[in-house]
């Protein structure tokens, strides 16, 4: 319900006071959870940072083959060793990912229409829970539209995953969908985030905005900022910098990383700024320096 005219209490994220409930597990929101879901969380998170650095590369689901990730096989290899975790839909994992790769697999499960049709909201789970775990997935990410046409199959589709996902102790990555028509505000990505981490979701991927801080502190599992459209390098790591500093626990850098001119070095500068608290400026001048290296 909606608060009545005049009684309506003023919001108190209470932004620096840590989550209460976490005991001695470092993942956001999963103190109470079993050994196989903390260990899966264990895999993604790093135990001493508390935080990730995912790599996206499930961009061809619906964009086909996009700039920068034409050649996978080449990709994967090159990268995997500066990221901990690979993001990805099932197909490019089982034709262009080795199986003695180290690295944690959040495995895309839900698809939908192409790029050629506008419309993106109206995804379906494309992915079973059996096959996730024939992929030792350590979780499953699906699409997530609040607030926009396909609202009610979404939430749908999210909630069958947990559901299956649950049985298994295998975590739940529920993704913001942003699509052109919807507003990118803090309101918005509170809303969201919310929804997500209360339908069960263990995590939440969705994008840096105004008062971020307030967008963590509201939402009850760790927050993985999703790294967007291509940015100049200096420009991406700012953004990296802001959220890591409000609260996120993760950076998603796709583009950012795969279409940059040197993407080991910028995976490898996003990582100082996760793991080890270095600043935008102090990151970039790390980019700077290991490219003079080359």
């Amino acid at each position: 319900m909606a608060d009545l005219d005049g009684l309506k209490v003023a919001h108190d994220y209470h932004v620096d006071t840590p989550f209460a409930i976490d005991g001695s597990f470092h993942v956001k929101g999963a103190g109470n959870l079993d050994w196989g879901m903390k260990k899966h969380l264990s895999n993604i998170f790093n135990p001493v940072s508390g935080n990730t650095v995912m790599f996206a590369f499930d961009h061809g689901y619906f964009m086909g083959s996009v700039s920068g990730l034409e050649r996978l096989d080449l990709l994967i290899q090159t990268l995997s060793p500066h990221v901990d975790v690979l993001m990805a839909t099932r197909g490019a994992l089982r034709t262009s990912v080795r199986p003695d790769c180290k690295k944690a697999v959040a495995l895309r499960i839900s698809s939908g229409s192409s790029m050629l049709n506008e419309d993106l909201s109206h995804e379906v789970i494309a992915v079973n829970i059996e096959d996730a775990i024939r992929m030792n997935a350590d979780c499953v990410a699906v699409q997530t539209f609040i607030g926009a046409d396909g609202q009610l199959e979404s939430i749908d589709n999210l909630s069958h995953a947990i559901n299956a996902a649950m049985r298994y102790s295998i975590p739940t990555l529920g993704v913001v969908a942003v699509g052109k028509n919807m507003e990118r505000t803090p309101k918005y990505f509170k809303l969201a985030t919310r929804i997500i981490a209360e339908l069960g979701a263990n995590m939440v991927k969705t994008y840096y905005c105004e008062n971020f801080d307030e967008v963590v502190a509201a939402c009850p599992v760790p927050i993985v900022v999703a790294g967007g459209k291509k940015l100049p390098e200096n420009e991406a790591l700012t953004m990296a910098y802001q959220a890591i500093s409000q609260g996120a626990h993760g950076l998603d850098m796709g583009r950012n990383i795969f279409q940059s001119l040197h993407p080991v070095q910028m995976a490898d500068a996003i990582g100082k700024i996760v793991h080890e608290k270095y600043t935008d400026k102090e990151a970039f001048e790390y980019f700077t320096e290991q490219i003079n290296k080359k």
